[in-house]
């Protein structure tokens, strides 16, 4: 199988555009201090092309994504924020 993930480049004056699957689901929690994201296939791939958009040479440092589940997360998930270091 092959997945082809389309990563639009970043433009500071726009930011960074998120492409999501059309049925993701994806919900964090934190259990035992651990982190645990769970996904289905399509959230899996949303997230690859998040990481992967946010990877790009043109985007700084610092620079972050942030969902919660009023923002692409389940209902009661745990915000998830990855920062570009």
């Amino acid at each position: 199988m092959e997945i082809k993930i389309q990563i639009p480049d970043y433009k500071a004056e726009c930011g960074i555009t998120y492409i999501w699957e059309d049925n993701f689901e994806i919900q964090t929690k934190v259990e035992n201090g651990e982190i645990i994201i769970q996904a289905n296939k399509d959230g899996l791939i949303s997230l690859a092309n998040h990481f992967l958009n946010l990877a790009q040479d043109g985007v700084p440092n610092g620079h972050h994504m942030h969902f919660d589940e009023f923002n692409s997360l389940e209902k009661g998930s745990k915000e998830l924020i990855v920062i570009k270091k």
